[in-house]
């Protein structure tokens, strides 16, 4: 029965039992009150994580406790993050610790990381969304407990600073379940009164739970659409909140926030006093200035005689000037007049149609003078196509002798063919006709 390869020995049974455990149950998130904490010379811590009805047994190797910020304690409530497995030499089954978490304060830091995760996606916290803070603020908004010492630090500090600056309190718990909802009223009233031009909101130091209502996202969210400038002074240097990284400036004390909230009033005076003395001898320059030029004008001040004298010269000098140029405009108006009289009378109808008759009489000389050889030429030329023609003409040929025979109709009658009996015919001669019968062809 030894030899079967069937029967596992207690090492096989054990490996593969804790080869089971570790492939079907990964990392896991276990919370639970320690007990029997050991924590040997090696650095590695071994305990047991307890509830009412169960408990089982831990080991956290020192690569993974070095990581923790805390040092846990008998019958504190933690939450680990473990894989499940088996110890071989023992055969007892425990946990292998990777993590460990205070299990009040690790809840809240996961949720806080997970709320500024969201956030920062959402670019709330980004720096272009950032108001600047005014340089000298008409009144500061005061957004904290009003029993709290922090409201003591951040009055002392502006009276210190700034005397005069105003300053109104918006009252709210700042710690507690109600503290959220009090924050989120006096962010809005003070919105609506608009009476600051900078907020303040904090309060002092203290635990993650005691910081809590900080970390509400409707309060983040109000101080990102909130139009005033908000100083955000939540806990000391070390802590940080949601509110912390939304608003437009965050401060590591509420001491800081008022510095940073106020105008130094030494240095404002200093400055002032600077402006004040540069002012002042700019005004007595100014005052020399206008001393010099009135003592400049009164040495140019002449005495109303004088003046007057040089008056009365300078008009007498002008009315010459004055006749002068009368005179010399007479004299260009008359010659332009002559000018335009000339040229009107050479562009008057009379004179153009004086110099038109001239023309006239000129050119009909020219035409008789032109025409008579013309007419002796064509008369000339006429004759001969007469005499041409007289010698070519029928008139000619019945001077010679002949005669023509024409019809009723006055048709011309060249052959006998074309007579009848008894027909009238016209016998024309060279200076007269007869009326003829024709008796026989």
């Amino acid at each position: 029965m030894i030899n079967d390869p069937n029967v596992l020995s207690v090492s096989e049974f054990s490996r593969n039992v804790k080869r089971v455990l570790e492939y079907n149950f990964p990392a896991v998130w276990i919370s639970g009150e320690i007990s029997n904490l050991a924590m040997p010379r090696s650095g590695h811590w071994y305990f047991t994580l307890k509830d009412d009805q169960s408990q089982v047994r831990c080991a956290m190797f020192r690569q993974s406790n070095q990581r923790l910020n805390f040092v846990p304690d008998e019958g504190m409530q933690i939450v680990i993050k473990a894989r499940v497995s088996l110890y071989e030499a023992r055969g007892d089954f425990q946990l292998i610790v990777d993590s460990m978490e205070d299990a009040g304060a690790g809840a809240l830091q996961r949720a806080f990381e997970q709320l500024k995760q969201t956030l920062q996606t959402q670019g709330i916290f980004d720096s272009e969304h950032k108001k600047p803070l005014p340089e000298i603020p008409r009144c500061v908004g005061i957004i904290t407990s009003p029993t709290g010492a922090a409201l003591h630090d951040i009055l002392n500090v502006l009276k210190r600073r700034f005397p005069a600056l105003p300053v109104i309190i918006y009252p709210a718990q700042v710690q507690g379940n109600d503290a959220p909802e009090q924050l989120l009223h006096a962010l809005h009233q003070a919105q609506e009164q608009a009476l600051c031009d900078v907020l303040i909101i904090g309060r002092g130091g203290g635990s993650i739970e005691d910081l809590w209502a900080f970390n509400n996202e409707q309060l983040a969210l109000a101080i990102y659409a909130c139009q005033i400038p908000v100083i955000s002074s939540v806990g000391h240097e070390v802590d940080f909140t949601i509110c912390d990284f939304v608003a437009d400036v965050r401060a590591a004390t509420p001491s800081a926030a008022a510095e940073l909230a106020s105008p130094d009033q030494d240095e404002w005076l200093n400055w002032l006093q600077g402006v004040e003395k540069q002012l002042g001898n700019l005004i007595e320059r100014y005052l020399s200035s206008l001393q010099q030029r009135l003592q400049w004008q009164y040495k140019q001040l002449k005495h109303p005689g004088r003046y007057l004298d040089e008056v009365a010269q300078r008009i007498d000098e002008l009315s010459a000037r004055m006749e002068q140029r009368v005179h010399f405009q007479l004299q260009l108006r008359q010659e332009q007049s002559l000018t335009l009289e000339a040229r009107l009378q050479q562009h008057s109808p009379m004179h153009q149609l004086t110099q038109q008759q001239t023309r006239l009489n000129y050119l009909q000389q020219r035409l008789k003078q032109s025409l008579i050889p013309y007419f002796e030429h064509t008369q000339q030329q006429i004759a001969s196509l007469a005499r041409e023609m007289d010698a070519f003409s029928p008139l000619a040929t019945l001077g010679r002798g002949y005669s023509l025979v024409k019809d009723e109709q006055g048709k011309l009658i060249k052959s006998a063919t074309q007579l009848t009996d008894d027909q009238q015919v016209t016998v024309h001669f060279a200076h007269d006709q007869a009326l003829m019968t024709v008796n026989k062809k």
